[in-house]
């Protein structure tokens, strides 16, 4: 089928294009007759890259399906151009007519017609941040998605657990939630393509949902940025002796899925082996993500640090103390311990 336009349409726009040449020449013999010191055309010109009569900056919302002299109307009507004739015919003038871009614009205090037709020819809306914290669940995320007001639509179901790239996203007004989504979907998609390929050699994981599974335990463990990679070798290294990884998060997640618990761990449910996220009793990696990992904790993961460390606890600095045997460990542990106890009797 032919995409030409129908002989109506090509008919319509050639009018469309005569009277707004008509508008102008009118201009040009109005102003010949008030004797004004510029000429007719180079007037209009002049006109159309004038600064504009707004005094302060706007945000204008212009409707989907909205047409040139629609949107020449409200930008006169809201005070962001002094003639919409002037406008609609140096845009039809230039073939933009049908290249205005619906959504939601921020237009400058004075500026020019020229200005706001180049913002609304290369569609230069207003973006929203939408910030993602690595660590947080599917569900979180949707959470999230669900109380950003300029987005829209429902969310059918929450994506499966560690399947997103959290990070920060810009959104238009109107943009879908699930189109969020699909994005930080594709974005984990290309970055695990991207280093996957560059991966160490012979790390105890075989599979993409491996590392993010393994990576997800990284990123719930520590929140420092430059410990993730030392952190992952201890995993690593635990995973190539077949230790159990001994995770703390991986419990919180079988019991809560991700939510807070919002106390310590009790023994129980340390020794609880039906818990299929128990890492304390599982010799192998928990059965999907606990979190969705951001990129720093997955590159970790396929590029963890030269180091032969089996232990890491706390050390009070918000970072972790690492040991390569168990006396270090329980002489760290210890450390701990009494850092815990000074600040319970609050620092003595």
């Amino acid at each position: 089928m032919s995409d030409a336009p129908a002989p109506k349409a090509k008919a319509k726009s050639g009018l469309l294009r005569i009277l707004l040449w008509l508008v102008v020449v009118l201009l040009v013999l109005a102003l010949a007759a008030a004797g004004t010191v510029y000429g007719g055309y180079k007037w209009v010109q002049a006109e159309f890259a004038a600064p504009g009569p707004a005094a302060e900056e706007t945000v204008i919302l212009l409707p989907r399906g909205a047409g040139l002299i629609s949107i020449a109307n409200q930008l006169e009507s809201e005070g962001l151009i002094s003639d919409r004739r002037i406008f609609r015919a140096m845009v039809t003038l230039d073939g933009g007519e049908g290249v205005l871009r619906a959504g939601e614009y921020r237009i400058p205090a004075g500026a020019s017609m020229a200005q706001i037709y180049e913002q609304l020819r290369v569609g230069q809306t207003v973006q929203y941040p939408v910030t993602f914290a690595e660590g947080l669940t599917s569900a979180m995320i949707v959470d999230t998605l669900n109380a950003v007001e300029v987005l829209t639509g429902e969310i059918a179901a929450i994506p499966a657990e560690g399947t997103l790239l959290p990070e920060t996203y810009l959104v238009t007004r109107g943009t879908s939630r699930q189109d969020v989504l699909d994005r930080m979907a594709a974005a984990q998609d290309a970055l695990l393509d991207e280093l996957w390929q560059s991966r160490a050699e012979d790390l105890p994981i075989e599979t993409r949902e491996e590392a993010i599974i393994l990576a997800s335990v990284v990123e719930k463990e520590t929140g420092v940025g430059a410990e993730r990679p030392e952190v992952a070798a201890v995993f690593v290294n635990r995973l190539r002796r077949g230790m159990r990884l001994e995770s703390d998060p991986t419990i919180i997640y079988g019991i809560s899925q991700g939510e807070p618990l919002g106390r310590g761990l009790r023994r129980s449910e340390i020794d609880n082996a039906e818990n299929a996220w128990n890492t304390y009793q599982i010799p192998r990696l928990p059965p999907t993500p606990i979190a969705n990992p951001g990129s720093e904790s997955i590159a970790a993961v396929l590029n963890p640090a030269e180091s032969s460390a089996l232990f890491f606890v706390a050390d009070g600095t918000g970072g972790h103390a690492f040991a390569d045997t168990y006396a270090e460990h329980l002489r760290n542990v210890a450390n701990w311990r009494r850092i815990e106890r000074q600040r319970r009797n609050g620092g003595n």
